[in-house]
């Protein structure tokens, strides 16, 4: 599996004074790879989101392509897209995106669910057992905190075991040693074949990592581990 962006970039329109073009990414290239995991670290505001919602299907390039394998992502039309995403990109969004209508196993089902297939229940459990939240399958998502959501996002990412597994700030709100468990969870997917792209504030994330990159005012530098 590769993602490959070609001279991908993004700006923003917004109202100001003096200009009302805000450059997010500058253009870039950047390549992500079955087995590896990659880490990007940056200030707040810097583009570190905006890239990853890019690569993930969920933003629009201002300019540039992105291939997954073969697919040009956002040559498909929405319905297309949504469904290619669901089956080959496990994405671990920075806020909150828990169904409040539906408990904790059935939100981590969702990526069956959704398209009417079977729920996968005994792999879900397994993932929250891995995760330290097996015993909040009933549970729902109000009853719970922001680190156990968290963990309910990433069982609901891995699912599928996607290709590509996309994560926004996937340790926020986790304690130290949880966060040591997510890392090194992320780290054993890219080993079991997964390319893993990770954005954090998390300066000790690139002790897991393959490659760590950062980015500073949409620049992206890079350093081979």
């Amino acid at each position: 599996m590769m993602l490959k962006a070609e001279k991908i970039s993004k700006e923003f329109v917004r109202e100001m004074k003096n200009t009302n073009r805000f450059t997010a990414v500058q253009e870039t290239d950047f390549t992500l790879e079955s087995g590896t995991f990659t880490v990007l670290t940056g200030r707040s505001g810097s583009g570190k989101s905006t890239l990853l919602n890019m690569l993930s299907g969920l933003m629009l390039p201002t300019s540039g392509k992105i291939l997954l394998n073969d697919t040009d992502m956002y040559a498909l039309s929405d319905k297309e897209l949504s469904r290619f995403r669901n089956q080959h990109i496990g994405v671990i969004p920075q806020g909150q995106t828990a169904l409040y209508s539906l408990n904790v196993l059935e939100n981590i089902c969702l990526p069956y669910t959704l398209y009417g297939e079977d729920a996968h229940q005994q792999e879900a459990l397994h993932l929250m057992e891995q995760l330290g939240i097996a015993d909040l399958q009933n549970a729902m998502p109000s009853e719970l905190s922001g680190g156990e959501l968290r963990r309910m996002a990433i069982a609901r990412a891995f699912l599928r075991k996607p290709e590509l597994i996309l994560a926004d700030e996937p340790t926020s709100d986790l304690d130290d040693e949880n966060t040591r468990i997510v890392f090194s969870f992320l780290r054993q997917a890219s080993r079991e074949g997964s390319a893993v792209f990770a954005v954090t504030h998390e300066s000790n994330a690139v002790q897991y990592a393959d490659r760590s990159f950062r980015m500073d005012a949409g620049v992206l530098t890079g350093q081979f581990i």
